[in-house]
């Protein structure tokens, strides 16, 4: 297997006044291409520092991290958007839509910065917004669009850059329970299709989607372990018919 994450000793620390935070103490952690994780833990446990960690977001106080044999830990703040938008599709709990921009140019946004014409731009967002099943909403404003289609525009926006990883966080939070079982159904075909997936979640149903679920309390990694009864979308389908 290859290894597309590869994390070593990383510690974070934070000053609040006369006060040091340890966020993170002590994590090691390798994810392999085409793996499912969850990533879970309390408020506290270090979960958010290390996701923003590993999407380039933040940068470690100590330690290592390799990304697509890429050395991260000390790049510079241009060097990480550059990783960013190459290597990472974001998708958050809130959406994070342009609200006066149509689903085409919210998808095609990460492409302008990638430098793509306008029309590469917009035939690739409509392949994806195609393939997540949004390709009669084009035109549409977030607005017009219910909560589980706007986070199909949010999952189309993270793919259009054919990033190696898609890092999840809480992608549920703000959906109904059907409307949950359908997302967690397109990042099974998403992940079928090759894709890493990094989720992030405090809710177990939502975990148990993914195929080995890394727990952190108190900055440390308190267990990694395979799921050994991964939930699949038609599982869950089933179990509220």
């Amino acid at each position: 297997m290859e290894e597309i994450i590869s994390i070593h000793n990383i510690r974070k620390t934070y000053k609040i006044g006369d006060e040091i935070i340890h966020a993170l103490k002590d994590v090691s952690l390798t994810i392999y291409k085409n793996e499912y994780v969850a990533l879970m833990g309390p408020s506290g446990s270090g979960k958010s520092t290390l996701m923003n960690m590993l999407g380039c977001l933040d940068s470690p106080s100590e330690g290592e991290y390799i990304l697509n044999k890429l050395s991260v830990s000390k790049m510079t703040d241009n060097q990480l958007a550059e990783v960013r938008n190459k290597e990472i599709g974001f998708v958050f709990q809130t959406f994070n839509l342009l609200p006066r921009a149509s689903t085409l140019d919210n998808v095609a946004l990460p492409l302008v910065y990638s430098g793509f014409s306008k029309m590469d731009r917009d035939k690739r967002a409509k392949e994806v917004l195609e393939s997540v099943g949004l390709g009669n909403r084009l035109n549409h404003k977030p607005n017009e669009l219910s909560g589980g289609q706007r986070q199909r525009v949010a999952v189309a926006r993270a793919l259009v850059n054919n990033p190696a990883i898609i890092l999840a966080d809480e992608p549920t939070g703000n959906l109904d329970s059907k409307t949950s079982i359908e997302i967690m159904g397109l990042f099974e075909e998403i992940h079928n299709k090759g894709n890493t997936i990094i989720l992030v979640t405090h809710e177990e149903d939502i975990a148990m989607h993914a195929h080995r679920i890394i727990r952190l309390k108190d900055g440390l990694v308190e267990s990694d372990s395979k799921n050994q009864n991964v939930t699949t979308y038609k599982n869950r389908l089933d179990s509220i018919k």
